[in-house]
């Protein structure tokens, strides 16, 4: 079974915000031995200078790997420890929100405009698999429009986008919703917000962080009876504080603002079929959903 996370920023110490190569293939390397068979590395939102720097570092980890074909099999035993493959880069900013930034700097957020978008992609379109915008900025439509018309998958969140705004967004091109439910306008009876949107447009893509902290076990029942099956994607969105310690009591700051997922999507998984949730659906959502998100 070929596992694809789409949204992880490292793990047990390592992290995307690095200027050593070896940190990011130690990621793989973890995220391999937990089962997984591809990663898309996700890059916090900085300056357009060092985000491209992280870019370049991911290039070369990603032409490491292919030099020594340390790439894990797509039907790799869970147990095997071949690295994770890494697929490329998930770019969670700089165009958000800085009202629902999350465990995110708001202070290195920016608004939509083409001319940053190209400083930002130049030379690294093929690399950049997903940019996570939202959608209420003023611009940010015809920001996505730019980004999918680069054949790269535009994303909302970190967002207190209305519903109106998020269907702007998904006509303007967005295909994917980045952490539903968390740092994003939520579910209101007169007004559904992103998350109301994400739920109830059966195209769009949906990120969850099934792990037991970022929702609810009912939340997470609420969007598999709610939600398009096919359009659902388990990610772990763990970060370098995520380690085997943190699974019993997660990984926040010192204000318990989460930071990050606790577990692998493998584990989460795991989890979510002990909860009584349908074993093919929850391995759909690791497997065949986020391959055929990526594929377009």
């Amino acid at each position: 079974m070929r596992i694809t996370d789409v949204h992880t920023h490292g793990l047990h110490g390592y992290d995307t915000r690095t200027t050593d190569v070896e940190h990011l293939l130690k990621i793989a390397e973890i995220q391999g031995a937990q089962g997984v068979s591809a990663v898309v590395l996700t890059l916090y939102p900085g300056a357009i200078r060092v985000m491209r720097e992280s870019m370049a570092l991911v290039n070369r980890a990603m032409q490491k790997q292919e030099a020594s074909g340390s790439q894990k099999p797509a039907e790799a035993a869970p147990e095997s420890t071949t690295p994770a493959r890494i697929l490329g880069v998930h770019l969670e900013g700089p165009f958000l929100n800085p009202a629902k930034c999350g465990a995110l700097n708001a202070l290195t957020f920016i608004n939509p405009s083409e001319g940053s978008l190209l400083q930002l992609l130049e030379g690294y379109e093929e690399l950049v698999k997903i940019i996570t915008v939202a959608p209420e900025l003023e611009g940010a439509p015809k920001l996505i429009k730019s980004i999918c018309g680069k054949g790269i998958i535009a994303s909302m969140g970190h967002s207190e986008a209305t519903y109106q705004e998020a269907e702007a967004g998904a006509r303007a091109g967005a295909r994917g919703i980045t952490h539903l439910f968390n740092a994003m306008s939520g579910f209101h009876h007169r007004e559904p917000g992103l998350a109301g949107f994400g739920l109830l447009d059966p195209d769009i893509y949906v990120e969850v962080i099934a792990d037991p902290y970022h929702l609810h076990p009912a939340t997470l029942e609420f969007i598999f009876k709610t939600k398009n099956p096919d359009r659902i994607l388990l990610i772990s969105d763990t970060v370098k504080e995520s380690t085997p310690f943190t699974k019993g009591m997660g990984v926040a700051d010192m204000h318990g603002r989460l930071l990050g997922g606790s577990m692998s999507i493998a584990e989460s998984a795991q989890r979510m079929k002990e909860l009584g949730f349908n074993p093919d659906a929850v391995n759909a959502c690791i497997t065949e959903n986020p391959e055929r998100y990526l594929r377009g």
